[in-house]
């Protein structure tokens, strides 16, 4: 599919003037479509006065220049990988975020130089023969010293980022996984659940940034959750190099919760695409809570709910607050499936210790005893083994 488009700001709006779908048993090595397709494109264009021409896939450096070449004038041809990093760096208002951009927008550009100096090919003739060459090398030689400059500056953040977590993790607190397609409501979540001031708006990737807050729970128990970048269909390889930093928030979590814009039509197509990508991080082995949010946009929410509960589904509305005590005791429940169980006599001088047990375990049951207190819970692994003495006490 292609959109045949005009730029109405300098922040990238479009109108979208036409849409074109193309069957397409094997891409044109040349122009990606066919030469009819090419023809009918052109036509089109000069109708309707398009500024631009964006392909739903990624074109090859070739198919940019030749397509551009065939449709003449001003047009400017973008493919699926440009428009994304665009929409991407006006996202990004984080240093963090801005680096990770640029450096996917640099990785995307090297192979594609060669359209940027198309105007030193009228300098290919007599005393300046190959001038062109050479100044693209120049360039490209730039290029990628900005790219190492930027990987060394993204490989601190990404240090700085697990140091964050080593100081997290030393407290026992869950950290929950907010994750999903873009648009689906988790920042949105996130805000509702923790009075978190997120930016939530109906957009693409409006959030960039990972953002942690605590939960706490009216039965006093308490979770981190994240909120993190939105996914899409085939997401560009080089975003998800240079958001690794950022993604590895994924990686080091208890419980992934994948929330779903149930209200979408293609809900089901967005649930394939975000485990694709989970797939790609090596995410895909950490427990994972689904979520329906939006039931209250969908067009038959009583069918939706009796469905989720056959699939073990948690219906929720992030924006109205509807099933979000629902939400947070099967979070509960989930995390507590990783716990594990201990007994350990907790002495009366580590009070400390006992309000964590209390704050992120599942106390089962408590004796108060002359030398201290026999808790029996779950809780999560790293803390058991901080009991572990006092188990040994315990069953001595």
């Amino acid at each position: 599919m292609l959109h045949m488009v005009n730029d109405i700001s300098k922040i990238a709006l479009f109108v979208v003037l036409r849409c074109i779908w193309c069957r397409l048993a094997t891409a044109n090595p040349r122009t990606y479509i066919g030469s009819g397709k090419v023809a009918e494109i052109k036509s089109a264009i000069h109708a309707f006065d398009a500024e631009t021409v964006i392909f739903d896939d990624e074109l090859s450096p070739g198919q940019l220049r030749n397509l551009e070449k065939a449709f003449g004038g001003d047009v400017r041809v973008c493919d699926r990988t440009a428009l994304i990093l665009d929409i991407f760096n006006q996202r990004a208002a984080t240093r963090e975020a801005a680096l990770q951009v640029s450096l996917a927008q640099m990785e995307y550009q090297l192979p594609r130089l060669t359209r940027m100096w198309t105007h030193l090919e009228r300098q290919a003739g007599g005393q300046v023969k190959g001038m062109g060459e050479k100044q693209i090398e120049v360039d490209k030689r730039i290029l990628r010293t900005q790219i190492g400059a930027l990987k060394k500056e993204i490989e601190s953040v990404r240090k700085h980022r697990k140091q964050y977590r080593n100081r997290r993790t030393a407290v026992p607190v869950p950290v929950v996984s907010l994750v999903g397609y873009t648009n689906a409501g988790k920042s949105t979540l996130l805000n509702r659940l923790t009075g978190a001031d997120v930016l939530a708006e109906d957009k693409l990737f409006a959030t960039l940034d990972p953002t942690t807050r605590r939960v706490q729970m009216k039965n006093g128990k308490e979770f981190l959750l994240s909120d993190t970048v939105g996914f899409i269909q085939k997401l560009p390889t080089t975003l998800v190099a240079a958001f690794r930093a950022t993604l590895e928030e994924i990686s080091e979590s208890s419980l992934l919760v994948h929330v779903v814009d149930i209200s979408h039509p293609l809900a089901e197509q967005q649930i394939e695409a975000v485990d694709k990508v989970l797939s790609e991080l090596d995410a895909s082995s950490i427990p994972m809570l689904m979520v329906w949010n939006k039931v209250d946009k969908a067009n038959d929410p009583e069918k939706i709910i009796m469905e989720a509960k056959r699939n073990d589904v948690v219906c929720i509305s992030a924006l109205t607050g509807e099933g979000l005590e629902e939400f947070c005791n099967a979070v509960q429940e989930r995390l507590k499936d990783m716990m594990v169980w201990v007994e350990a006599l907790i002495p009366f001088d580590k009070g400390e210790l006992l309000s964590t047990i209390h704050r992120v375990g599942m106390v089962e049951k408590t004796v108060y005893a002359e030398n201290g207190t026999l808790v029996r819970a779950y809780v999560p692994l790293r803390f058991a083994r901080l009991l572990t003495p006092m188990r040994q006490i315990c069953m001595s």
